[in-house]
């Protein structure tokens, strides 16, 4: 059974940083990349960020680009987001998720994505 467990979030101030891990089992974490996305009251779904399986690779969204960093540990079967400089519009639940292959030659989109996890709240106060 596939599991993703996201934590890490919680209410910042804007400006401040949070680090968001989402640990996965159930399926080979190293073949495939992972992604972090997110979803505002009333909005839909977005990407946010990718990573493919090596962690070679890396794809952000132009709204977070030079702000977040996304990685992952193998080993640890995680994945991280770094955010900092957070802002008000990142207030959102985020999501880790497989990606449906093993890396992106493209910047991907919320259907390339699958296997969510239950999602994390991140609030940034203004």
């Amino acid at each position: 059974q596939v599991q993703l467990v996201e934590s890490g979030g919680g209410l910042v101030q804007a400006g401040g940083s949070l680090r968001l891990s989402c640990t996965a089992s159930g399926r080979t974490f190293s073949s495939y990349a992972m992604g972090w996305l997110r979803q505002a009251p009333g909005k839909e779904r977005e990407f946010v960020a990718a990573i493919n399986w090596s962690g070679g690779s890396t794809f952000y969204a132009d709204s977070v680009k030079g702000r977040f960093t996304i990685s992952r540990d193998n080993a640890k079967n995680t994945v991280y987001l770094q955010m900092n400089s957070l802002k008000p519009e990142d207030t959102a639940v985020y999501y880790c998720a497989y990606g449906h292959r093993s890396g992106y030659y493209y910047r991907p989109t919320v259907a390339d994505f699958g296997s969510w996890g239950q999602g994390t709240q991140v609030t940034v106060s203004s």
